[in-house]
């Protein structure tokens, strides 16, 4: 799972699409670039050169304090005022803090980039930015920065984070807000922040330990299936390639969160590799460099997923293919905490409980698949040779990618193949994998009843197979 696009689209309701938020040439200090800081404050925030140099030299870098923006442009009652400068110049001041405060919040807490100020020049301009893609490559960022073992503290919109995992995760956290209207407010808005005076360490190993026990089907994979407008995920959501924040590039990989979407989630293909990794234990020595093509985000829908790469839509939002999960426990952390014994038996065991899913499935595709022949293909020996198949399935002596039965090609000239096929999979696991393991397979005794007292495979499937409950969730697959 990982916040997407669409995400900061629906909670925050700022652009995802537009200009690259960045500035040329402003990374690093040099005596260049801090004289261009100073005549960038004087000019476009209304003050003097002098009082702009002093601000600088005070901050000791291309930043100003957040404390002198507020009591320079907002002052205590009672202090005496100012001569303001123009409204222009109090509108990026204010721009400045706000932005400073929210999408793009430093550890220091203090501190304000100047290159920033450089975006808020032309104000009518300003509104054509993608704040909302800078805002996730910068939490990324920080998100990677924060895994490290020494790192404690992290940077980047929190709230945003915090919004996400409220409407992902139904863990009793938040307080509803019932002011909040769907389509008019930002959907971040619909929790009041809750300040929690003392740090709780036990409640935060409670809270992971709850997070490592969530199975998929307790998941909230996709929360905007209602909101989207006629039900489309938004074309950006898809777009696959990198995101930008002044000289931080990160990847986005919406194919690695297809539930999120509303589709089946199957292998991924490998990420971007970066251009340069340096992962210490600290956050200083933690440096991540991806090249970043700007013809490919100017140009994003060109770059969008493929319909094939996005696979079926899923019948539930938490379905993945049977390969997915076992893949996953291989190359990523199945758990927050620190894996104990009982944590491990708990992945292993959702495994297994996969795989005898899987099991049933396939076993009851077999036998669906000969309810479907023509009456003159009903032989004795198809018969024979579907249930063969079905109890080497159900006791665990093959599972093949599909089952081996071979039936003859029918009047319609269509043919069910034996071994594996790029359809086959595909098609089995649209439609099917809600059956429950007690719906499994007519008796052999119905083979010998004749054609004329068979149920056909469709009848079968609208009359027996039904949506599973809560109380038996069905996972991966």
């Amino acid at each position: 799972m990982s916040i997407s696009l669409e995400d900061v689209s629906f909670l925050l309701k700022i652009p995802v699409t537009g200009k690259v938020v960045e500035v040329e040439n402003f990374a690093r200090y040099t005596e260049e670039s801090r004289s261009d800081a100073i005549k960038m404050v004087s000019n476009l925030l209304g003050v003097s050169a002098e009082e702009a140099e002093e601000e600088v030299n005070i901050s000791k870098g291309l930043t100003v304090r957040k404390h002198w923006l507020k009591s320079r442009w907002c002052p205590k009652a009672g202090s005496r005022p100012r001569n303001y400068p123009p409204v222009e110049c109090t509108a990026r001041a204010y721009l400045l803090y706000l932005l400073s405060c929210t999408l793009f919040a430093d550890k220091s807490g203090s501190r304000v980039s100047i290159a920033l100020l450089k975006l808020l020049e032309d104000l009518d301009d300003v509104g054509n930015y993608a704040w909302g893609a800078a805002a996730l490559a910068y939490l990324y960022r920080h998100l990677g920065s924060a895994t490290r073992v020494l790192v404690s503290q992290i940077a980047g919109y929190l709230t945003l984070l915090e919004g996400w995992v409220y409407d992902h995760f139904k863990l009793g956290l938040a307080t509803p807000n019932a002011k909040y209207l769907d389509y008019v407010h930002p959907r971040v808005s619909r929790w009041i922040q809750k300040h929690e005076t003392v740090a709780n360490v036990d409640k935060l190993g409670a809270i992971r330990r709850t997070l490592d026990r969530l199975r998929p089907s307790e998941v909230t994979w996709d929360p905007y299936v209602n909101l989207r407008e006629n039900g489309v995920v938004q074309a950006m959501a898809f777009y696959s390639g990198k995101i930008k924040y002044m000289d931080v590039v990160e990847p986005y990989h919406p194919e690695r969160i297809l539930r999120h979407f509303g589709h089946v989630q199957a292998i991924p293909d490998p990420p971007y590799r970066p251009l340069e990794a340096h992962r210490g234990p600290f956050a200083n020595k933690y440096s991540v460099k991806y090249g970043f093509e700007q013809d490919n985000w100017e140009r994003w829908r060109n770059h969008v997923l493929a319909p094939e790469v996005r696979g079926e839509k899923a019948v539930f939002e938490f379905l993945a293919t049977p390969d997915y999960l076992p893949w996953f426990v291989k190359v990523s952390h199945p758990v927050i905490t620190n894996p104990s014994f009982e944590d491990l038996v708990m992945v292993a065991s959702t495994i297994a409980y996969n795989e005898i899913l899987e099991r049933n499935r396939r076993a009851l595709d077999a036998a669906l698949r000969w309810m479907d022949l023509p009456p003159e293909m009903s032989t004795f020996d198809s018969a024979r040779t579907t249930l063969t198949d079905m109890v080497n399935l159900l006791s665990g002596r093959t599972l093949s990618p599909t089952p081996t039965s071979t039936f003859p090609a029918t009047a319609t000239g269509t043919t069910t193949t034996t071994g594996p096929t790029e359809q086959g999979p595909r098609h089995s696991q649209h439609g099917s994998t809600s059956t429950p393991s007690t719906q499994a397979t007519p008796q052999p005794a119905e083979a010998d009843a004749g054609p004329q007292k068979r149920m056909h495979g469709k009848e079968y499937r609208r009359k027996n197979m039904k949506k599973p409950s809560n109380d038996h969730p069905i996972m991966e697959g």
